[in-house]
């Protein structure tokens, strides 16, 4: 039996791993996060256990006790805004945590898996390639195109996985995400603004989850692109949300980036190159309108 242990297990794709993962016979699934043991039921049975990954002894510890065959590192400091505000506190978790898990990932022989994301690029030749050159834009950025370096420097055996804005039905209530924002303003008669001159190829947490797995259990290592496989400017995402759900679309009024009250620049286009992830990771790649009907027929239990 393999054993796999998540970190960030109380965020929004650790907790979807955590969901899939704890459904395979051939899977021991150990959870792990900041957060208490109080979110989800569906962890009673498992053998949660605290970790702040910034903690060296406490991951000297956990890795110790559980000895994983694998970690999937799902835990960051995610807020682009929040991190450029407090870049140290953004640095000591998506970058020099990853010395720290690294390293105890090789005493023990695990591979480790660390999600990472489009904002390494500047967004001026998106959509991008394993291979193209990096050029972060915002301290979030430069955060984890420094985790990512790290992690392939120091780790053994390793899987880097960037990913583009995330959506889906959380299983724990509370986790929020693009989706989600716009469908609850708009289910609320609330104007939104949203930015018009920004896109992406956004990723249904499910597939992503999938590629995650996938990687663990076929131990598929290097650096993997995942995202959907449809480009959106941010305001088509919108619009096609509140088609989706039968909401008011006239409520969406479209805004610059320049408009924006952002402390951190965002890149104007990312997407990915999926080829390598389509050969190697065998998980569906759906565009959005794709991922909103899945959503419907399958909403999390």
């Amino acid at each position: 039996m393999k054993k796999i242990l998540v970190t960030g297990a109380g965020g929004f794709l650790g907790n979807k791993l955590v969901e899939l993962l704890s459904k395979l016979e051939e899977v021991e699934v150990i959870p792990t996060s900041r957060k208490p043991n109080s979110e989800s039921d569906a962890w009673k049975d498992l053998a949660y256990d605290h970790l702040d990954i910034t903690n060296l002894s406490e991951v000297s510890a956990i890795f110790e006790k559980y000895k994983p065959d694998v970690v999937i590192n799902t835990a960051a400091m995610s807020g682009v805004d929040a991190c450029e505000e407090s870049k140290a506190e953004c640095w000591k978790v998506n970058t020099e945590a990853l010395q720290g898990l690294s390293t105890r990932a090789n005493q023990i022989g695990a591979h480790l898996i660390h999600l990472s994301s489009d904002f390494v690029f500047d967004g001026e030749q998106g959509p991008y390639s394993e291979e193209d050159i990096t050029n972060p834009l915002s301290h979030y950025g430069y955060s984890k195109l420094s985790g990512e370096k790290v992690v392939s420097e120091t780790a053994n055996k390793w899987t880097i996985i960037r990913t583009i804005l995330v959506y889906g039905i959380p299983s724990v209530p509370g986790r929020s995400n693009f989706l989600l924002w716009v469908k609850g303003e708009l289910e609320r008669k609330q104007a939104i603004r949203v930015v018009q001159d920004q896109h992406r190829m956004p990723t249904l947490v499910d597939d992503l989850a999938r590629a995650c797995l996938f990687a663990a259990l076929e131990q598929k290592t290097g650096l993997y692109h995942v995202s959907g496989n449809q480009m959106l400017s941010i305001l088509e995402m919108a619009h096609k949300i509140a088609d989706f759900y039968n909401l008011d679309s006239s409520l969406i009024s479209p805004v610059l980036s320049s408009q924006l009250d952002e402390k951190a620049r965002r890149p104007y286009k990312t997407g990915f190159i999926l080829d390598k992830a389509i050969r190697h990771l065998d998980i569906p790649l759906r565009s959005f309108d794709d991922g909103l009907k899945y959503l419907e027929e399958y909403p999390p239990a």
